[in-house]
């Protein structure tokens, strides 16, 4: 029988505070939400390996590590509103709830969603709210949002998610022409059109599929 708490707290600190995880507040959330929840039965026993685990329609858990990181650079704070473009086991969503304010998160599968969502009301994630539909046009009725995070790789920013950026607001989004591989990228909105982008290095990312990514099939 796995312990699971002493599995996720040993994965904090070998599998991301050794690796560069500083933000305490991330590091906090990692440890308080449990990552056995968000994935298949008969994959509960790996639920704290450094690795992605499939979660049907071609789709998979991010990495532990890959979760904090994205989650720390996008520098949220306690009173932001965070979108989330890419659902999937609403683990990353869940993780994000404990930093934010509020998070709102996208997935374009309804089968996933629809679980993600039963899965967040059941472990008492109050603060979450998922929508099914295109991530790549963002949500723009809730918007502005302090952040956006991207957990599917793009051929380019969207210009629907940096327009619903507030001032100041970070997008942080793999990039890339290959739909597998990309570079890990924060954007930042300067002013109305003005925006700092930074290269935060190489991932591999599921693609971004929907009008202002890539296209189905």
């Amino acid at each position: 029988m796995v312990n699971f708490e002493h599995a996720r707290n040993r994965m904090v600190e070998k599998q991301i505070a050794r690796r560069g995880v500083r933000d305490q507040r991330v590091l906090a959330a990692m440890r308080q939400v449990p990552r056995e929840e968000f994935v298949d039965a008969g994959f509960k026993a790996f639920a704290y390996k450094d690795s992605p685990l499939p979660i049907g329609k071609g789709q998979t858990i991010s990495q532990p590590f890959i979760v904090a990181h994205m989650i720390e650079v996008a520098e949220i704070g306690a009173a932001d509103r965070v979108l989330e473009i890419g659902t999937g086991s609403g683990y990353a969503a869940a993780v994000a709830s404990r930093v934010a304010a509020e998070v709102y998160t996208m997935e374009r599968h309804e089968a996933l969603a629809e679980v993600a969502r039963r899965r967040l009301d059941e472990l008492g994630y109050r603060n979450v709210e998922v929508r099914t539909g295109d991530g790549s046009t963002g949500w723009p009725e809730k918007a502005p949002f302090s952040a956006i995070i991207v957990t599917a790789g793009g051929p380019a920013p969207p210009a629907a998610l940096k327009a619903q950026l507030a001032i100041g607001g970070r997008l942080v989004m793999p990039v890339g022409k290959d739909p597998r591989r990309q570079e890990l990228r924060r954007i930042v909105r300067l002013g109305d059109d003005r925006f700092a982008d930074e290269n935060l290095g190489a991932v591999m990312f599921v693609p971004l599929i929907g009008a202002q990514g890539w296209p189905a099939g």
